[in-house]
């Protein structure tokens, strides 16, 4: 990542880039706070290294000028300081900064606290990159909002009951649970490469335009493969590509798009593959009506050991009431929209 340091002593600011270039980091120095804040403005910079005292705009006053501005991306500041003491830290942090180093500083700190400042850029970017792609498979069908918000909430209850069963305690755990809720999303996302007349349809698909269809999974699979082949820091994307690529496998071999069996399916694939399922037997879709909770159990309990694992067919009976619950939210969020249409046509 590019670094820009704030600093007007020429010796220092030397110090501060044989260290961040050592770290493997690109750097460019500002001698001032203006020039800094130039140069943040051109969408350049999210690290930042300040000094506090500096002629003209001072470090702090650098960090408040950051904070007032409406930005596409936030900027991680760390101050540097010769002042010491809790009173000057709660100042730096008041005025915006997000960590404080004092002088003369350690390389091996430094490479730390910049590495925090990357993971909390990383989530930034981690969320933004989930939303937009989500929105992009919300776009082709008005349906498919509300169908992510309950998979997504279908999907964290099945990891989080899996996180208490001792197989899968070193597998899952919180961390794996928020990547579910957040990368599940993403599931049909090579929907977008479907054709409408097919992806719209209202009646019964042929079965030409059934393997048509089924051609999302790899779409969704392959773009998401790309994306993290650039990024093979970022797990979540790896998370997300497993889950578009395999969530219509089956456990006993019968899925597709490559006929994948048992644990040969990634695991968050067939946790994806049970909470879709349960959302379009019991939600309305353009080609049939909702199927209530009950025949949706009875569905899920014939299919275990075929379409389901069964250890999570074991962690569906154990939530059951979670995720009628959740079908009945989002219900209620239908019919209140509903009486509100209703409410404005008749006004």
């Amino acid at each position: 990542m590019r670094v820009l340091v704030v600093e007007d002593d020429w010796i220092t600011g030397q110090m501060l880039t044989h260290a961040l270039e050592s770290l493997g980091y690109s750097v460019t120095v500002a001698d001032d706070g203006e020039e800094a804040y130039r140069r943040i403005r051109s969408g350049e910079f999210r690290l930042v290294v300040s000094d506090w005292e500096m002629p003209g705009m001072s470090g702090l006053e650098l960090c408040r000028k950051i904070r007032s501005r409406t930005s596409a991306g936030y900027v991680y500041v760390i101050l540097l300081t010769s002042y010491r003491g809790v009173e000057n830290i709660v100042r730096g942090l008041d005025a915006g900064a997000d960590d404080y180093l004092t002088k003369p500083f350690k390389t091996d700190e430094l490479a730390m606290r910049l590495r925090v400042g990357e993971r909390i850029l990383s989530l930034e970017s981690r969320d933004m990159t989930i939303f937009a792609l989500a929105k992009l498979a919300e776009s082709r069908d008005s349906e498919t909002g509300e169908h992510l918000e309950r998979m997504r909430e279908y999907c964290r209850i099945l990891a989080d009951e899996l996180s208490i069963n001792p197989q899968y305690t070193d597998v899952v755990d919180g961390e794996y649970v928020a990547q579910m809720y957040l990368t599940s999303p993403l599931h049909d996302i090579g929907k977008v490469g479907i054709p409408d007349t097919i992806l719209l349809k209202p009646g019964k698909l042929t079965e030409k335009e059934f393997e048509i269809m089924k051609e999302h999974a790899l779409i969704g699979g392959r773009t998401l493969e790309s994306v993290a082949e650039r990024h093979p820091e970022a797990a979540y994307l790896q998370m997300a590509r497993d889950i578009a690529l395999t969530h219509h496998e089956r456990i006993d071999g019968t899925g597709y798009p490559y006929g994948l069996s048992g644990d040969s399916i990634p695991l968050c694939g067939r946790i994806a593959a049970l909470a879709d399922v349960y959302d379009a037997l019991t939600s309305k879709r353009v080609y049939k009506n909702a199927y209530d909770h009950e025949f949706a159990k009875e569905y899920i309990l014939d299919q275990r050991n075929k379409h389901f694992d069964s250890d999570i067919v074991d962690a569906f009976l154990s939530r059951e009431d979670d995720f009628l619950s959740v079908s009945l939210k989002f219900q209620e969020r239908i019919l209140d929209s509903m009486t509100y249409e209703a409410i404005l046509t008749t006004a």
